[in-house]
């Protein structure tokens, strides 16, 4: 039997000494459990005891501690590592990346701010202000800088005294809160400035911001000629748009410095680009002629009451607009406030089928090509004549005809064995020789080139409607620029309204209002001591009609036309004019059918008869007045009466020696 060693009774605990380790202490406990029996019996030695107290108190065996090192290692590493980003990041901050970080805070400090032009004037060709530009001031807020709630009533205020809508603003800011510039409203009247200084708005939440205003000092005067620029600046409608580019000039810009609380503390001057003003625009336009065209137009609307009208007065012998007027019309200050239609320049964006004023156009073509001499005799057939599957009629029953009175009764039967002599490609040509079916060019936006359908669309009932005015549609402009070509001699002229080549024409020229009577100007205003940038351009000519043809039709037949025709209320007493009426039915939507409930009464005229200055047109749509309206009932006398005004105020001298005169 083996003798163990004694053992104390009950569990040993290890003795702690000074300068040991409690996890030491462990270690050595959890190995000793572990040891076999064998080894316990081993180890109960007190060579083995010595050995394990020695292993308990810490000490190592030769060759040291490798895990130590390793740690130091580690961590010396990783130091080293730390500070390398830390110096790669300041090398590329310092450096590598110090232009791209250089800029970045450049421009979290510097802005970049438009500098506006100034439009251009629009001028009449005397050196009236048609259009001009002003400053004017607009309110801004910032929104970042209102309570909500403790400014609600201030918002108010400034809402009422800015003529802005209170609850709309307030959903504005409310809805911008993370915004600093917010529009109050642009632009304001000097009334509205006043009332918005009176309150003493606390800066700089509330601020004013200088800004351009175009103002047509006229008024309505031309509106739908001129257009107008929407809150941007931008041309709408008119030469406003069609010369956009020329009268809105380009924006210069400068670079502005602010401080941390986004206030400007300096303006860069070595990057400033000045801005280039637009350039004045003058048209062919005489302001008084105009005024004359638009009170013309408002007492055809109050006598006759159509639903539109339109007047052109212009030179034949350089084809210039002097004037050109539209019903309804607008005050382009107050674009927001115009009627339904009152946009709609109706001198090139209106069609209507021209009805017998088209006649004295033919009458030349068949002259000039031989089909039809002077002293022709036509047989009206009484009034009832059978073309083809229809029967034509006449207003009233009429016999043999010669060719001046076939135009002066304005004969429909005549004009259709015109027609039948010129043949549909005849009539077809004529149209598109004096410009028809096409755009006159002039700039002006909205043109319509009418319709005149392809020839192989014709037939026999197009030769006898042509002639009279029917099958195809024409602009009032295309109107009077055709029958412009018989009163330059058959030149036919492209219109003009503006001028395109520079020239500068100062106060005093031969054209500037101090020629003017001062009693005739009327209450326009005038720009007496503004330079003023003109344009003049040769005309496209092509001759259309000879001008013994054109010489004779305006002296002798249209001339007729006045004297005992059709245009008899429209002879004037100082003058020889000539003239044409025209009397067109619309189709009735509903049946597509002509109707004579609805009609377009037209009347061209122009004077003197040997040297026309002037011609006139004016068309009445729908005139709904009861009685007769037919073009020499409606539109020949208001025709007559704005002529006589335009020669008068020019100083035309008269051609009739009257029984007053001598």
């Amino acid at each position: 039997m083996t003798d163990r060693p004694a053992q104390a009774p009950g569990p040993q605990k290890p003795v702690r000494r000074s300068g040991f380790a409690p996890g030491k202490v462990f270690r050595t406990e959890a190995a000793h459990r572990r040891l076999p029996e064998n080894a316990t019996q081993q180890t109960s030695s007190p060579a083995a005891s010595a050995t394990v107290r020695s292993r308990s108190a810490g000490v190592q065996p030769a060759g040291g501690n490798s895990t130590g090192d390793w740690r130091r290692l580690v961590v010396v590493v990783g130091v080293l590592m730390v500070w390398s980003v830390i110096g790669g990041r300041l090398v590329q901050l310092q450096w590598l990346d110090s232009e791209r970080f250089a800029v970045r805070a450049n421009s979290q400090r510097t802005f970049t701010e438009a500098v506006p032009a100034r439009p251009g004037d629009i001028i009449d060709r005397h050196g009236r202000l048609l259009a001009t530009t002003v400053t004017s001031r607009s309110l801004f807020v910032d929104p970042s800088r209102i309570e909500p709630g403790e400014d609600e009533q201030l918002v108010r205020q400034v809402a009422e005294a800015a003529g802005a809508d209170a609850d709309r603003l307030l959903q504005q800011i409310a809805a911008s809160r993370d915004r600093r510039f917010l529009w109050v409203r642009r632009r304001l009247s000097p009334e509205q400035t006043a009332a918005v200084q009176a309150l003493k708005l606390p800066r700089p939440a509330w601020g004013f911001r200088e800004e351009y205003l175009r103002r047509y000092p006229q008024g309505r005067l031309a509106a739908q000629m001129l257009g107008f620029r929407d809150i941007d600046g931008v041309g709408r409608g008119g030469i406003e748009q069609h010369e956009d580019r020329l009268l809105r000039g380009r924006d210069g810009q400068r670079v502005l410095i602010r401080d941390a609380r986004g206030r400007v503390i300096e303006v860069q001057t070595d990057a400033v680009r000045a801005p280039h003003h637009g350039e004045a625009v003058i048209l062919t336009v005489d302001g008084v002629l105009q005024l004359f065209a638009e009170r013309a137009l408002d007492s055809l609307q109050e006598e006759w009451e159509p639903k539109s009208s339109c007047a052109i007065v212009l030179d034949p012998h350089s084809c210039e607009i002097l004037a050109a007027a539209s019903r309804p019309t607008l005050d382009p200050n107050n674009p927001g406030e115009a009627p339904d239609g009152a946009w709609l320049n109706r001198m090139v964006s209106i069609l209507f089928e021209p009805g017998s004023t088209i006649k004295p156009l033919f009458v030349a073509a068949a002259l000039d090509r031989g089909v039809l001499q002077r002293d022709d005799v036509l047989n009206c057939e009484n009034g009832a004549w059978r073309m083809g599957r229809r029967i034509l009629h006449d207003h009233h029953p009429m016999g043999q005809l010669s060719v001046t009175d076939v135009v002066v009764k304005s004969s429909n039967i005549g004009m259709a064995k015109i027609g039948v002599r010129l043949t549909n490609e005849g009539l077809y040509r004529t149209l598109s020789d004096l410009g028809f079916g096409r755009r006159t060019g002039l700039p002006l936006p909205g043109e319509l080139t009418g319709t005149v359908r392809p020839l192989a669309e014709w037939t026999l009932y197009s030769t006898g409607s042509v002639p009279m005015g029917h099958e195809f549609s024409v602009t009032p402009l295309q109107l009077i620029t055709a029958h412009a070509a018989l009163a330059a001699g058959g030149r036919l002229l492209r219109p003009r309204l503006t001028r395109s080549e520079i020239e500068l024409r100062r106060p005093g020229s031969p054209e500037s209002l101090q020629d003017l009577p001062q009693e005739e100007d009327d209450g326009l205003a005038a720009d007496n001591g503004a330079q003023v940038l003109a344009a003049i351009a040769a005309p496209v000519v092509s001759r259309q009609i000879r001008a013994e043809t054109a010489s004779w039709l305006v002296e002798e037949v249209m001339t007729e036309v006045v004297n005992r025709g059709t245009g008899r209320r429209a002879k004037l007493r100082d003058y020889t004019s000539f003239g044409k009426t025209g009397t067109s039915q619309k189709t009735d939507p509903e049946t597509g059918r002509y109707t004579s409930e609805k009609l377009v009464t037209s009347y061209i005229c122009g004077a003197p008869a040997k040297n026309p200055r002037l011609l006139v047109l004016v068309v009445a749509d729908e005139p709904a007045a009861n009685g007769p309206r037919g073009g020499g009932t409606v539109a020949a006398p208001t025709a007559a009466r704005l002529l006589h005004r335009c020669l008068v105020h020019l100083r035309v001298p008269p051609d009739r020696v009257t029984a007053d005169r001598r």
